[in-house]
């Protein structure tokens, strides 16, 4: 196990990134105007654990292959643009389904539970500058007298994905909240709901764009 103060410190350094609003708060903000709380919720879980997933590649040593590899990194980063396009295309196609429908319920029964958390994993999962930062990050705070630091590294990622599951939550109800305000005119939720598509594709086009570098 991580020591009390490796803990403390990575716990400090995760919420200073975390806060931060970055690509899977602009997601769950999309999800929440165009779907409402529940889906942002749904979503959020989904992002979480995408994120465990990448610090469970990174104990295993593959997240150093990401971090050296521009190839791997590239095609990774299109993976997941193309997604995110992908799923904001499909808000803003389905933008007056959505809101008709959500007049009566929350977005969570407009779109499957399961769907909505496997686009958030695979937001997660996909953003290679989350693994690269898992990557250079994860090995400085394990403890050389403690236990494998493979098993160090998926302890650290569980407050890692913690933290980030409550933050992106804060997130995800106060946009849901903002769009339960249009919820009595179809109209007009139908526009809320095309806005959150459009952030989601340019947040996809962002992700395409990025550079190693950034």
């Amino acid at each position: 196990m991580p020591s009390w103060s490796s803990f403390a410190a990575f716990a400090a350094v995760s919420f200073a990134i975390i806060i931060i609003p970055g690509p899977s708060v602009m997601f769950v903000v999309g999800r929440a105007l165009s779907l409402g709380r529940r889906a942002a919720l749904i979503t959020v879980a989904g992002n979480a654990a995408g994120f465990y997933a990448q610090v469970m590649l990174v104990a295993l040593g593959l997240g150093a292959v990401v971090e050296r590899s521009a190839a791997v990194f590239t095609a990774i980063k299109l993976v997941g643009a193309l997604y995110l396009v992908w799923v904001g295309a499909q808000a803003i196609i389905h933008r007056r389904a959505n809101a008709e429908r959500a007049v009566v319920v929350e977005g969570a029964d407009v779109v499957g539970h399961r769907s909505l958390f496997i686009d958030g994993f695979v937001v997660g999962v996909a953003n290679p500058k989350t693994i690269v930062f898992f990557a250079a990050i994860l090995p400085q705070f394990v403890a050389s007298d403690g236990a494998p630091a493979g098993v160090q590294m998926l302890v650290l990622g569980v407050l890692f994905a913690l933290i980030a599951l409550m933050s992106d939550s804060v997130w995800g109800l106060a946009a849901g909240t903002a769009r339960q305000w249009f919820v009595g005119s179809p109209k007009r939720l139908e526009l809320v709901g095309a806005a959150g598509g459009l952030a989601i594709v340019g947040l996809g086009v962002r992700l395409a764009l990025t550079r190693r570098s950034d």
